[in-house]
């Protein structure tokens, strides 16, 4: 995860944030997951899971590691947050048909990352994050894009909740709050194994298709060039982040069981 002013990696039980303060100086810090989506007994589970992960992580990297900035703290981000949501309740709410909705909702929902990487180096960041980590997982030099990128999520995302929507509308009317909660979380779910089968078989014409829409972010907004400097921080991130699953390892984890997120 790229903030703006660095990179957090994290693995299958242990994290490290390393961050650039506004004196130059490379600070770091790390630990042990919180919240760990690998010990989900289903497969399901785990794509939900590893959303929730995350969330339970970043209070812990900001109160290990104050000077993180995070991408989405400054107002503006906030703000463009609130309108973008109530801008999809109000599509939600529309008379178009569930993918035409899904399909505005998920440009709408592109608002609070747009605003977050205008004006910051949260871009750079990003392809540092890509860099190091692509470097680190094929042995060579990497660019800036990577398969794993979140982006990628987007294809899969949109078409699992058309689906999920177009099923939870035919429920009664008393009933159709909890089926849209139940195709959110199922969509959520479902988007994730089509994700893990597209990096398996990333040669496949469906996965390339569905791969298309984060390719295009990447090459044109979410990403950047980073500096040398940059470059530094998400390497020092991801050598701390494998030092201490490397020596999890020791105590029976298995570092190699999921490969760091990009």
């Amino acid at each position: 995860m790229a903030l703006a002013n660095g990179v957090l990696v994290h693995g299958p039980r242990q994290w490290a944030c390393a961050v650039r303060t506004e004196e130059g100086e490379l600070r770091l810090a790390s630990g042990e997951k919180p919240l760990k989506a690998m010990d989900a007994g289903s497969r399901l589970a785990r794509g939900p899971l590893r959303i929730a992960e995350i969330f339970a992580l970043l209070p812990e990297v900001r109160r290990r590691l104050p000077e993180a900035k995070l991408p989405f703290q400054r107002p503006g981000v906030v703000g463009a947050m609130a309108g973008s949501m109530v801008a999809i309740q109000g599509l939600r709410r529309s008379r178009l048909s569930p993918l035409t909705q899904e399909s505005l909702a998920a440009l709408v929902a592109l608002g609070p990352a747009v605003v977050a990487l205008r004006g910051t180096e949260l871009a750079s960041y990003h392809g540092a994050e890509h860099i190091s980590i692509g470097s680190y997982e094929h042995g060579e030099p990497r660019t800036r894009e990577h398969e794993r990128c979140g982006s990628h999520m987007i294809g899969p995302l949109l078409v699992t909740t058309a689906v999920g929507s177009t099923l939870s509308a035919r429920a009664p009317k008393r009933l159709r709050p909890a089926a849209r909660l139940a195709a959110g979380v199922g969509a959520v779910a479902a988007a994730t194994e089509i994700f893990t089968w597209m990096v398996a078989n990333e040669r496949h014409p469906l996965a390339r298709a569905l791969a298309r829409p984060g390719h295009e972010l990447q090459q044109r907004l979410v990403t950047a060039e980073p500096s040398p400097e940059q470059l530094e921080v998400a390497n020092a991130a991801l050598a701390e982040c494998l030092r201490l699953e490397s020596a999890g390892n020791g105590r029976g984890d298995n570092p190699a069981e999921e490969a760091p997120p990009a």
